[in-house]
């Protein structure tokens, strides 16, 4: 084998794609800092109980799992950065208020989310702990969609759900593990065909109301529908009026419900979100309220946020804007040349050193040029034809 071929859905990020994502990283590692998120970095590596709560199944499957040579412990590297950021909340910082922390860097999955997905995600997310009010989920909720506006992504559609839905429905009955397991995947699905079976271990009034949930997703009206055909209950009550508060929040004609999507049901606690668009195999953000993360390390409180699937796809969905503009500068051995060069540099301009016979760049637009003009370097125009762009 070929020691320059890399595995399976694992790539290399080349210009001009590694610009556009780095570019809006930036830009989004500031919007989050505008609203007080402060940067953290977690370890790529970490024991592996730190790593896996116990919440999430998928997620133990995704986990890339070695031994430490060093310990003899088992080690995983992670694929989703949220626990670690719970993890420095509710142990390492061990704030009393409110915090807010945000984080960009790849994760590893022994598994594609879907064929066409990178094992090596670069993740970007915000997460707020210590407020337990609605107010925080909608803070969350406009971020995340300030997000999507910088992504340039057009045909955007935010869907809306609530694990509480579900959990009114199933109060008091009881399931088996794997009963449960079908009955999410077949909602998720939207698998009527397997989520009738899958329903025979209920009551008549859950079971019905179960069977509804699959048809329960379209705009704001579905909330109303809700409200009539699910049996009441005052835990129903509360999760349908947060997401009336939610869908208030969000830009007209983007969001939707979808009372079926119970992705992550034993992970969020609360409203969730996912945002879509038109075209792209599956959500680029996720998010949630899913309270009590910290119960893990110690420290239990209520926590919401969200996170970029993958920044490589949010950056691809962008309309590309063609290459940079760029100074072209002569290799001169000259003072006032160089410091000429140094100024530009320092306005934010990309200033290239190259000879004029060797202008084979092609990922920029070299379209000006410091050229000696009587006594003194100055900034002028490049000629048509004159090198490489």
């Amino acid at each position: 084998m070929s020691n320059w071929l890399l595995p399976e859905n694992i790539s290399d990020v080349l210009p001009p794609e590694a610009r556009g994502v780095e570019d809006l990283r930036r830009s989004l590692i500031d919007l989050y800092r505008s609203f007080g998120y402060e940067y953290v970095i977690p370890p790529l590596i970490e024991h592996l109980e730190s790593l896996l709560s116990g919440t999430d199944p998928d997620l133990d499957l995704r986990t890339f799992k070695l031994v430490d040579q060093s310990s003899g412990r088992s080690l995983g590297v992670r694929a989703d950065a949220t626990l670690q950021t719970a993890r420095i909340d509710a142990h390492i910082l061990n704030r009393s208020g409110v915090v807010r922390l945000c984080y960009a860097g790849p994760a590893l999955h022994a598994r594609p989310m879907h064929p066409l997905a990178s094992r090596e995600p670069i993740q970007v997310g915000a997460e707020l702990y210590g407020n337990a009010a609605i107010e925080a989920d909608g803070e969350v909720l406009q971020l995340a969609a300030r997000s999507l506006e910088l992504t340039g992504a057009m045909q955007i559609r935010i869907d809306l759900g609530h694990s509480g839905v579900l959990r009114a429905i199933l109060q008091g009955e009881r399931l088996a593990q794997q009963d449960l397991d079908d009955i999410l995947q077949a909602l998720n699905s939207k698998d009527l065909a397997w989520l009738q079976p899958a329903c025979s271990a209920l009551g008549v009034q859950a079971r019905e109301a179960v069977l509804r949930l699959a048809d329960l997703h379209g705009g704001a009206q579905v909330l109303e529908r809700a409200e009539r055909e699910l049996p009441g209950s005052a835990e129903l009550t509360r999760a349908l009026s947060e997401l009336k508060q939610l869908t208030a929040l969000c830009p007209p004609g983007t969001v939707g419900i979808d009372l079926a999507d119970l992705h992550g049901y034993r992970y969020y606690t609360g409203a969730t979100f996912a945002a879509y668009v038109a075209g792209h195999p599956g959500p680029i953000l996720r998010g949630g309220r899913y309270d009590d993360i910290g119960r893990v390390f110690g420290r239990a409180r209520p926590a919401t946020g969200f996170s970029i699937v993958d920044l490589r796809e949010a950056a691809q969905l962008a309309a590309s804007g063609g290459p940079p503009r760029a100074i072209v500068a002569p290799y001169a051995g000259d003072r006032e040349l160089d410091a000429l060069v140094a100024q530009l540099r320092a306005q934010g301009q990309v200033v290239v050193r190259s000879e004029a016979d060797r202008m084979a760049e092609g990922w920029f637009t070299l379209d000006r040029e410091i050229r000696r003009v009587g006594a003194q370097w100055q900034l002028v125009a490049r000629e048509s034809g004159s090198g490489g762009n």
